[in-house]
């Protein structure tokens, strides 16, 4: 889930460390986030246990009603779906496969859907419909999540208006700014004003937005011929205060990646953000 190519460097901004980790503090103990939180990809360890939960992660990423079944006490399965291509027959057995469990969360239709056809295979906004009604006509509280593909770059973020709820009937939309970067100097904690205000220009409400956090870097990921860096403590204390300065009470908040998807470092190979995330969703 990583954003197009950018063409135009952003302003960065340089904050202390110990500023950082003073307004860290201050936000767990002053404002209280979400009390649900994700992050995708290889949740379970060798044993099958849901190692996330260590850390205060009480939504899985899981594919089946096994995986639902294996999930602990207080934590709650998001369905990966990823095909919008309308309420077929694949899809109905997968969404029916799991759609009574009292485990069920919510599903995942898509991830970057591209309804021009630009930069992906095309996603019509109506299969993206007509696969939301399905569910919430069978499971009304039933939450439906796509995040979102940036169509501009990061210093201009634009999404596709066509996506927005009230077209696709969609509940929840992740953004996604990734701001810490290897050929940038400092991570651009700016990024998540112009994305979220981005989102909000497309029709996303902001009880919609899913705030996305950057907890990957390294590997084959690219970005306009440089790439991302995992962010470091501090960096991800700061991230995550920005996001709450403008998404005080999202849904749930969402960490882009506990495993690795392409060679990178994620957040199961950090321990320091792994403790930084054990900190602020216990608040």
């Amino acid at each position: 889930m990583l954003q197009h190519e950018w063409t135009v460097m952003a302003k960065v901004i340089a904050v202390s460390a110990t500023a950082l980790l003073t307004a860290g503090s201050s936000l767990a103990q002053d404002q209280p986030g979400p009390s649900l939180h994700f992050a995708s990809n290889a949740n379970f360890d060798e044993a099958g246990r849901f190692a996330p939960k260590d850390f205060g992660f009480n939504i899985a990423d899981v594919s089946s009603a096994e995986m639902l079944d294996a999930l602990p006490d207080g934590v709650f399965g998001m369905i990966w779906v990823g095909r919008c291509e309308g309420p077929d027959a694949r899809f109905q057995e997968t969404v029916n496969s799991v759609i009574q469990h009292p485990k069920l969360f919510a599903f995942y239709l898509a991830d970057d859907p591209d309804p021009s056809g630009r930069w992906r295979k095309t996603c019509p906004p109506a299969n993206l419909r007509a696969e939301s009604d399905w569910i919430h006509e069978r499971r009304p509280d039933a939450l439906t999540f796509v995040a979102l593909m940036n169509l501009g770059d990061e210093a201009e973020p634009r999404f596709h208006p066509d996506l927005r709820p009230q077209i696709t009937q969609v509940d929840l939309f992740g953004v996604s700014p990734y701001p810490c970067r290897r050929d940038w100097p400092k991570c651009d904690f700016t990024m998540v004003d112009r994305f979220v205000d981005a989102a909000l220009k497309a029709g996303i409400p902001n009880s919609a937005i899913v705030p996305v956090y950057q907890t990957f870097g390294g590997g084959r990921w690219t970005a306009n011929g440089g790439g991302y860096r995992m962010p470091d403590a501090a960096e991800l204390r700061e991230m995550i205060l920005a996001w709450r300065k403008r998404t005080p009470n999202p849904r749930f908040d969402y960490a882009y990646s506990w495993g690795s998807q392409n060679g990178d470092i994620a957040l199961s190979g950090s321990s320091a953000l792994r403790d930084v995330l054990k900190e602020f969703n216990a608040n």
